[in-house]
């Protein structure tokens, strides 16, 4: 089996990321199992058509995992409690902090901009700067030492 090529693979990880965003936000407003969420995205063939899958599963299986964990992560810096947040800015949120804290391959800059980019895309209009925000201290707190090496 080859491997697919850098491009190839970081297009996959954005759709995947994208996918993530969508199926955190059902799983917040209808509290279905995230099994069952994942069925109805893979019943689809198109919504995950170009998706690195895997990922996808590892994102929402790991954030829906985390979820207090994650909320008290972020909620210490925030400016009103996390179940004030908008659904999308918490799933944003859950994603970024996920990758901060378990994916370490991910380089923070990249978290934190893909971050920015799932929230131009689907936040409201001002949303991205808020998750820039949050997400640049979580960074900091997590990966200090990766943090403190790229100023």
């Amino acid at each position: 089996m080859s491997t697919p090529s850098p491009a190839i693979s970081k297009r996959a990880r954005i759709k995947a990321r994208r996918n993530t965003v969508q199926a955190l936000y059902q799983c917040f407003m209808t509290e279905k199992d995230v099994a069952d969420i994942i069925a109805e995205f893979e019943s689809d063939g198109h919504t995950l058509a170009k998706t690195d899958v895997d990922y996808f599963k590892l994102l929402i299986r790991g954030t829906v995992k985390c979820r207090k964990e994650l909320d008290a992560q972020i909620e210490k810096l925030l400016d009103r409690p996390v179940s004030e947040l908008d659904a999308i800015e918490r799933a944003i949120l859950h994603i970024g902090c996920y990758e901060l804290k378990y994916h370490l391959e991910i380089p923070w800059r990249v978290v934190v901009n893909e971050s920015i980019e799932l929230a131009k895309l689907f936040g409201a209009e001002e949303s991205h700067k808020y998750i820039n925000g949050i997400l640049d201290k979580v960074a900091k707190e997590l990966r200090s030492n990766e943090t403190n090496q790229s100023r």
